[in-house]
């Protein structure tokens, strides 16, 4: 499944130029931006993926545009959002959910790391 590279990369840029220190993972059929090896944002087809906790996703959802539960399996993941492209044209659009996202990542739980077989 591919995901839109345009999109990618102006996160990624938006990403440096809030001076966040990211690493670009693969996964979900999209690409992730790790922050202290976190989830923090990513691209899934031509949707923002944010993590930005269960009351900024509450409220986001009922005032932004665009904004809608992250679902991938029949149910909504606490927390996170997708954002649909429409609703990022401008740079202003896009900061504004990279900094809930890095606002939030402090406060979320990393993932448990898997083993090495």
């Amino acid at each position: 499944m591919a995901y839109d590279q345009d999109l990618a990369d102006r996160v990624q840029h938006a990403l440096s130029e809030a001076g966040a220190r990211f690493e670009m993972k693969r996964m979900m059929g999209g690409v992730c931006f790790m922050v202290n090896d976190k989830m923090c944002v990513g691209v899934v087809k031509s949707n923002l993926m944010a993590r930005i906790g269960e009351e900024a996703a509450a409220k986001a959802m009922r005032d932004q545009p665009g904004c809608n539960p992250m679902d991938f399996t029949g149910r909504p993941l606490k927390g996170f959002v997708f954002v649909e492209i429409d609703a990022l044209e401008t740079p202003a659009q896009l900061s504004y959910w990279i900094r809930l996202s890095l606002d939030f990542n402090p406060l979320a739980k990393a993932s448990a790391k898997r083993r090495k077989k």
